[in-house]
């Protein structure tokens, strides 16, 4: 399908009056692009912090002299994004404040090349400090972000801004700009992730505060969030409930984290010896913990693996070595919420995608997402969801 900024705009808004969550990539190979594009990706973007990854490297190497963002991004994506998008279209991470950069010629190349539209990648906003103000002092600022969208939008290609708080997603708005999506930082989780810098919470409310402001400008505009705290389904759904927000744009959780513990894994079990009992390999993983978003790693992959079985907290904390009373202020403060309420918000979510993908009885479905009756769970359903599991379906 050839697309162009008006239909994707349709299609996307479509989506979102159906409850459908938007969601981008952002992917560093043709690879990634081409099995998002599978999974249900609406859209991809080319970032050069995507290529760094590819390169096993940190992120931060897009905000480095390491080499031209933009020139980076157009080679690879050229090369390896466009030939293998058949389904889906892409959008070219501008580096706009770059300054041997004549933006409206670039931007008319991009589009020439054959790309849906920009964003503003890598941006400013994630600096501060003096280096900002060494910046700033320089016109590198993120009004020139502003007019990058602008000159985009004029050209009719989409566009995605990147903002940071309130002030900047006005000024997006007025220049035209069709996704507002609050930037939470960089991506926590893995290796090579960042030091998680704000919980689940306060990047909600951020999120919150600032498209409250967009919504009395253009309650139309689409809204979506990216990075920080924000790394798996939970985190996202989290994100959604009760917000507006229409959906989610992800580069490291969908590209360098599974690929981390998937290449990590498998070349372990290829090392260890068959039929090693669960509780000896369970150790063996736990010996390769280094920090505090490791811990939190496991207790959430335990829990995905899981939540159909009766857990609690203590069964993770002995597996962990750890005491109870340690690993839940542990999670609470990586994640925001407690350990049951991850667990409940899990199991509940679970319970609503089977509920409208299976013809399954409310009371299986409930046996299969760990409530022993389907009384228990439709208390506690009802509480969450504010109807109970059956109206929540007729609704």
């Amino acid at each position: 399908m050839v697309y162009n900024k008006w239909r994707l705009l349709e299609k996307l808004n479509q989506q979102i009056k159906t409850n459908k969550h938007v969601i981008g990539v952002a992917a560093g190979s043709g690879l990634t692009a081409k099995y998002a594009e599978q999974g249900g990706a609406d859209f991809i973007l080319a970032l050069c912090s995507g290529r760094f990854r590819q390169m096993g490297v940190s992120s931060l190497a897009g905000f480095t002299a390491c080499a031209s963002s933009n020139e980076l991004v157009m080679d690879f994506a050229s090369k390896e994004l466009l030939p293998v998008m058949s389904k889906i279209p892409v959008i070219f991470g501008l580096f706009a404040t770059d300054p041997m950069l004549h933006m409206e010629d670039y931007i008319s190349r991009i589009k020439q090349y054959g790309f849906i539209g920009i964003n503003n990648y890598p941006t400013v906003g994630l600096i501060d400090g003096q280096f900002r103000e060494a910046l700033e002092s320089q016109d590198i600022t993120f009004s020139r972000e502003v007019e990058a969208i602008r000159i985009a939008n004029q050209l009719d290609l989409f566009t995605v801004a990147f903002v940071f708080n309130q002030s900047q997603a006005i000024d997006m708005l007025h220049a035209g700009a069709d996704i507002i999506c609050v930037h939470l930082g960089l991506t926590t989780g893995g290796v090579l992730g960042a030091k998680q810098i704000q919980s689940l919470q306060s990047a909600k409310k951020l999120a919150v505060d600032i498209f409250r402001a967009c919504n009395e400008l253009n309650p139309n505009v689409i809204k979506m969030v990216y990075g920080g705290p924000v790394n798996s389904p939970i985190d996202v759904q989290f994100m959604y409930d009760g917000t507006g927000i229409n959906g989610y744009i992800g580069g490291s959780v969908f590209e360098r984290i599974p690929a981390e513990q998937v290449i990590k894994n498998t070349t372990k079990s290829f090392k260890e010896t068959f039929n090693i009992q669960y509780e000896a390999s369970i150790q063996k993983i736990m010996e390769g913990f280094a920090n505090k978003e490791d811990y939190v790693e496991f207790i959430k992959d335990y829990i995905s693996n899981h939540y159909m079985e009766e857990i609690t907290l203590s069964d993770i904390a002995n597996i962990l070595n750890l005491s109870r009373t340690y690993v839940s202020t542990l999670f609470k403060e990586e994640v925001g919420v407690s350990f049951v309420d991850y667990l409940i918000n899990f199991r509940l979510n679970r319970a609503i995608e089977m509920m409208h993908t299976e013809r399954l009885p409310l009371a299986r479905i409930a046996e299969m997402v760990g409530y022993a009756n389907y009384v228990q769970f439709s208390k506690i359903f009802k509480k969450r969801k504010g109807v109970s599991p059956s109206r929540f379906l007729k609704e």
